[in-house]
Formats: structure tokens, C-alpha cells, sequence
């Protein structure tokens, strides 16, 4: 299985070489639409390994996760299974608290991460609020980002942004160029409409989940009861 694993003493980290895109996310499930903006982004940027980093505790959400951390990473590690441009990184699941990008990315830096080898990877939809995010504006700063459209939120609102306007790219037909200073890649690509939510909804009403999540993925959540409707939501992270 495709593991990156990062302890808190830094011992146990597996430095990566190349470009590496960041996704993060609750991944409470993980499912195509993860997977889809994460091939997406590794295609227009050139990307050598893309990082699956499960949150221990979203900032931008007040509720808990349903399924324990135990289980998110375990789902994202099956869904890395036999890729190997995917790893899995528990380096927000080892901290107490809410999860942030920009300490996330501080994190890997300071592991000896440059950030315009780092390609942070995110939607659409999530980067429309990028002026709330934690330590924004400085956050931009620490890696690439790479904003993926999504069903129902094109890129063209954010093509209007007149405050990040500069630094946006177009990623289509080349990749950056090897050691660019960091910039927002926009990538134009088709990824399928499904939400964590959603799926949830789907298999507290015992509906079929096929085709949405990896298969390994949909066993994993049949085995250990995850989201059916008796199964209590988590207030526990690990």
C-alpha cells in the first residue's frame, strides 16, 4: 500500500522528491470527485506524487466528522491502493485542534519541502472563500495552488478576481515550468458530481454506492457499519 507517514518527532517522514500536489480534505468518504480533481491536477501540472491528506478536524466546519480518523485514513489509503502517484499522509491527523492549510504547509517546509515544488490542490467551490482561509493572504505564498472546477462552479468567477488576477495561470497545454515561483493554476477539467454528504445520505438509506467510491473503499465502509443510519455520528478524531 502507497503510505506516506509523517511522526511528530519527523523521523518517520518519507521525503518525496519532484512535484508534489496536496489535497487535503474530511474525506468522510473519499470518492471519485476526490480522485478525479486529483488526476486532473496531476495531468496539468506534471505533478510526480499527489499527497491524499485526511483533516483531523476541518476549520471551516463546526460539526465533527461521522466516521473516526482511524477509518478516513484508512479509506484514503485503499483509494491510493496500487496508484503509485498517490500517498497518504497523516501529518493533520497527528495534532489536536482544527486542520489548516497554511500550517499544513508550513509543516512540510519545514520538512524540506520548497514551496514551488508544493502544488496544493483544491476546488472551485473552496477557493471562492480563499479571503477567509487561515493566514490568508500568506498562505498563497507557500505553495502552488492548483483550483480544479467542479459540477456547478466554473472557473470563470474566479478568473474576475481582480485582487488575485496576477497570479493566476491558465493550466493547459504545458505544464509549469520546473522551479516557478509559486502562482494559482486553474484547471479546466470534468470531474464527477458526488459529494461526501451526499454518499453519506446514500448509505443511511441503504442505497447502493457503486461506481461513486473505489470498491475497496465501499467494502470498507459495509464492514465496519460506517454512516448506516444506527451508526452514531463520531464525536472522536482517533
Amino acid at each position: 500500500m502507497a503510505t506516506f507517514i509523517w511522526n511528530g518527532a519527523g523521523n518517520g517522514h518519507l521525503m518525496i522528491e519532484g512535484r508534489i500536489g496536496v489535497l487535503g480534505g474530511t474525506f468522510d468518504p473519499i470518492h471519485g470527485g476526490h480522485l478525479d480533481a486529483a488526476a486532473a491536477a496531476r495531468r496539468a501540472c506534471a505533478l510526480d506524487t499527489v499527497l491524499l491528506v485526511p483533516a483531523r478536524a476541518p476549520a471551516h466546519r463546526a460539526s465533527a466528522p461521522r466516521a473516526p480518523a482511524v477509518h478516513r485514513f484508512a479509506m484514503a489509503a485503499l483509494a491510493a491502493q496500487g496508484c503509485d502517484d498517490l500517498r497518504v499522509s497523516d501529518i493533520e491527523l497527528r495534532y489536536e485542534g482544527p486542520s489548516f492549510t497554511s500550517v499544513t504547509l508550513e509543516r512540510l517546509a519545514a520538512l524540506g519541502h520548497r514551496p514551488e515544488q508544493l502544488f496544493f490542490i483544491t476546488g472551485a467551490d473552496a477557493f471562492a472563500d480563499i479571503a477567509a482561509w487561515h493566514d490568508y493572504p500568506a498562505v498563497l505564498d507557500r505553495s502552488h495552488f492548483v483550483v480544479v472546477a467542479r459540477p456547478g462552479h466554473s472557473l470563470a468567477a474566479l478568473r474576475a478576481q481582480a485582487q488575485l488576477r496576477a497570479r493566476m495561470r491558465e493550466a493547459a497545454g504545458s505544464a509549469p515550468a520546473r522551479g516557478e515561483s509559486v502562482s494559482i493554476w486553474l484547471v479546466d477539467a470534468a470531474t464527477r458530481d458526488v459529494s461526501s454528504s451526499a454518499l453519506r445520505r446514500r448509505v443511511g438509506a441503504g442505497e447502493p454506492i457503486d461506481g461513486l467510491v473505489p470498491d475497496a473503499v465501499a467494502r470498507h465502509i459495509a464492514r465496519h457499519d460506517l454512516y448506516s443510519a444506527q451508526s452514531p455520528a463520531s464525536c472522536l478524531h482517533a
